[in-house]
């Protein structure tokens, strides 16, 4: 490459040409730019959470004095304000840049209030000329005590004038509104949250410095967009805030209602991030043109002041509407990604953050805020201090003042012999000449006293809080709950979990089976050994009737049933105490009305259980008014209060003491009876209406009392219709023997045998053991008949029943696995 230069002479010109090598001078050029890109325009300060641009227009339109109390003024005026003074750039930039800070849906605390045409999500702002523009009230906490060397300042472009460095910034902007820039080899792309959650954990890091980022995640749970929605799954949200980088899914917030009579439609009320509903409109007949989208009708956009989004999609007559939704989030952006990268200026070096670095680096430039604030006004206050100490020093003595300055040739020879006759300084002297002679009265004395009295104390203030580093964080932290308190505003995105999905189903198959089968009542059936299945009442049958198989076959001892619908959501509860949403939708569906689990699922399966240790031990109504009951290895027992359960995909309904689990699971009311064994052979019943209810947080009350390494094997609720033919199943068998080589002894009672006692009490013996017994391994009570299962799920014998209630049992033929209710 060559490069040719005239040199400017008197003599004629003669042509200079430079070899340069084109690699080091694209080089050069480019990191420069780079350089421009990355520390200029693209990405945010990681302190005050603004760009170059943003920071100028805030600053000047405070310098302007365009403050939320006074008028607006033209977004032009601003505009040329800004560029002419200190932004190098065109007027497009800025006035984008101020439009964004205008901007509702795009800021979750915006800076500029705006008056006018500020666009839309599908619509352009208008001219600059056309608008007008004043800081919003939240703006003047960023720029705050400027004029008290808070921070540094810098040149502008041309040296012509001074711009700060970084803002105040009392509230953790970069947090609260996120950032979105692209830089070169570098992006960002920072979540707003909610202003409250932000100040709660950042004063707990200021008063617990050790905070972990699972302490911090209890206050800032997950992001808070401007235009509300939902976020599903919150795994990406930890590694957001862990490493800086993570995405989630966002959804629209829908809701089913009857539009008209007969007619049905989704009202879609807030859309994902940044997502206009001219687009959702878009897509969505753009998939139906397409007979991609099968089920709608219409849709009609009735946005407007008043109510806001209000979205409503018409759902043809015979489809579900849960399952016109599900294509819509598959195809349309009512459902959307946000990937997260936490990318910001620190130090002028471009890092990416996590949450706790976020609130390190904000905390600690509100420290050096208020500490050079505090200093600032230590240094003003000391120099009044001074000048006041001299005017009442020259008041008590006026008239020898008086006398001296009079009798002086000029001002400097009265300054000079001021300071020697009275022992003041040049300034003390200086401001003395310049007195007024009206503050020579009583009242200005007793004033300056005053004055002079709340300036020490003001003092001793400021050098008591610079004193102290805590003092200082502490005021960090009380100034950060005044702009909490004055700018936030209550959450407005709903945080869930993934929903759980039937194992090798993908979101595109069960949106098609939705739309393919009905809304149709069933039975959920839940077996002794773990499957999982469904029977569906056929149409024209006044009520659900099952019967068992001709042939025994496997896995057919039930361990719970329930009656519901296809499409309605029911809890499984676990023995960890959690309990599981989940749809029967994708459940095998068994042929006719017969039962044959060995054609069902695995629960856990079906469930995604990632747990080998973790159980399904039963079906509950999420709608049922009866508590859900459940009892404990430790002996524990818990009814948790109908309705008001948690809307999240699993939750917990007991809260477990270490080392204990759930061993059974029911739903019952006051009038059943609830049924404990224990591994030595204890058996205890007393009636449901001895126990409270209580909430899911609750950890339950004393069920039977237990000997020493004694537990509960079996817990059961009997319904008062079931006590009658209920028969207690208990198998013996000794500890030490190798598993399967002795299938030890059973016994199969009336449950009628066994007498009634209190709560918390021992009950009584079930089952005498015999020489080289120890424990029971298998205790079932419930109505007859029970049938016994081995561990691949088939049939086992049990004795005869009728045997003494504490009798000893027969000899078993095979090992018996599990016992359950067999099928009428």
């Amino acid at each position: 490459m060559t490069r040719a230069t005239n040199e400017p002479t008197d003599a004629p010109i003669a042509e200079r040409i430079e070899d340069v090598d084109v690699s080091d001078e694209m080089q050069g050029s480019f990191l420069e730019y780079a350089y421009s890109v990355i520390y200029s325009r693209a990405l945010p300060d990681a302190r005050d959470g603004l760009k170059p641009v943003q920071r100028r227009i805030l600053y000047m339109m405070s310098d302007m004095g365009l403050r939320p109390d006074r008028g607006h003024v033209k977004s032009a005026r601003v505009v040329g304000e800004v560029m002419g003074k200190l932004h190098p750039h065109g007027d497009s930039a800025i006035y984008d840049a101020l439009v964004r800070l205008a901007q509702p849906f795009t800021l979750r605390v915006p800076l500029v209030d705006g008056h006018g045409n500020f666009g839309s999500l599908d619509d352009g702002p208008a001219a600059a000329r056309y608008t007008e523009a004043r800081l919003a009230a939240p703006a003047m906490s960023m720029t705050e005590h400027l004029d008290e060397d808070v921070v540094d300042f810098v040149p502008n472009y041309d040296n012509s004038h001074q711009q700060p460095e970084v803002l105040p910034a009392a509230i953790p902007n970069l947090l609260v509104n996120g950032a979105s820039g692209i830089a070169v080899g570098m992006a960002t792309n920072m979540a707003p949250h909610n202003l409250i959650e932000v100040v709660q954990a950042a004063r707990h890091l200021i008063q617990h410095p050790e905070a972990t980022l699972d302490e911090l995640m209890e206050f800032v749970p997950g992001p808070d967009f401007p235009s509300g929605g939902t976020i599903v799954g919150l795994a990406g949200i930890r590694d957001a805030y862990a490493n800086g980088r993570g995405s989630f899914k966002t959804r629209a917030r829908v809701s089913v209602e009857q539009v008209t009579a007969r007619k049905t439609g989704l009202v879609v009320t807030e859309l994902p991030y940044l997502v206009g509903p001219e687009k959702v409109i878009e897509k969505i007949k753009d998939g139906v043109n397409a007979k991609k989208i099968t089920g709608i009708s219409d849709v009609t956009d009735l946005t407007d002041r008043n109510r806001g989004l209000r979205l409503v999609i018409g759902v043809k007559t015979g489809f579900n509407p849960q399952a016109v939704l599900e294509q819509l989030y598959r195809l349309t952006p009512l459902e959307d990604s946000f990937n997260i990268n936490n990318v910001a200026l620190v130090d002028g070096q471009p890092q990416t953050l996590g949450l706790r670095d976020l609130l390190s680096v904000y905390i600690a430039h509100r420290v050096r805020v208020v500490t050079r604030r505090s200093e600032y006004r230590l240094a003003r206050r000391r120099e009044r201090l001074h000048l006041v100490e001299g005017l009442l020093i020259a008041i008590l003595d006026i008239d020898e003042v008086i006398q001296v300055i009079r009798t002086s040739d000029d001002a400097d020879a009265a300054r000079t012999r001021l300071q020697e006759v009275f022992d003041l300084s040049q300034l003390q002297a200086e401001y003395i000449l310049e007195l007024r002679l009206r503050r020579l009265t009583r009242f200005s004395r007793i004033e300056l006293e005053a004055e002079r009295d709340q300036l020490l104390a003001e003092i001793a203030q400021l050098d008591e809080l610079l004193s102290s580093d805590a003092r200082i964080r502490a005021l960090v932290a009380e100034e950060l709950g005044h702009a909490a308190e004055l700018y936030g505003t209550p959450r407005r995105t709903l945080l869930t979990e993934a929903r759980p999905q039937p194992a090798g189903a993908s979101r595109k198959a069960i949106a098609a089976a939705d739309l393919e089968h009905a809304d149709v009542p069933c039975r959920v059936f839940l077996s002794s050994t773990g499957r999982i299945a469904r029977v569906d009442r056929q149409p024209g049958d006044e009520g659900i009737a099952v019967t068992a198989p001709a042939r025994r076959s496997k896995h057919d001892a039930i361990r719970s049933s329930l009656d519901t619908t296809s499409r309605t959501e029911i809890g499984a509860v676990t023995s960890r105490g959690r309990l599981i949403r989940f749809s029967p939708l994708e459940l095998p569906v068994m042929p006719g009305n017969s039962v044959q689990l060995g054609a069902g699922v695995r629960v856990a399966e079906y469930l995604a259980l990632t747990d080998r240790d973790e159980q399904v031990l039963g079906l509950v109504s999420l709608d049922a008014a009866q508590p859900i009951v459940l009892g404990t290895a430790q002996g524990v027992v818990k009814r948790v209060s109908p309705g008001g359960y948690p809307n999240r995909p699993d939750f917990e309904v007991i809260a477990l003491k270490p080392g204990d689990r759930v061993v059974g699971v029911a739903q019952g009311g006051d009038d059943d009876e609830l049924v404990f064994v224990t591994s030595d052979a204890q058996l205890l019943h007393f009636p449901a209406s001895a126990v409270r209810p209580q909430g899911c947080a609750a950890g339950g009350m004393a069920g039977i009392k237990l000997d020493a390494g004694a537990s509960v094997i079996s817990f059961t609720v009997l319904a008062p219709d079931d006590v009658a033919s209920a028969v207690v199943v208990t198998v013996a068998a000794s500890g030490d023997t190798l598993l399967g080589a002795d299938p030890g002894t059973a016994k199969v009672s009336d449950f009628s045998e066994f007498p009634g006692k209190g709560r918390a009490t021992g009950g009584v013996r079930a089952q005498r053991f015999l020489k080289g017994q120890d424990a029971l391994s298998v205790a079932w009570v419930g109505p007859a008949p029970a049938r016994a299962l081995g561990s691949d799920g088939s049939t086992r014998n049990l004795p005869e029943g009728g045997a003494k209630r504490d009798g000893s049992g027969s000899p078993l033929e095979a090992v018996v696995q599990v016992v359950g209710r067999g099928i009428r």
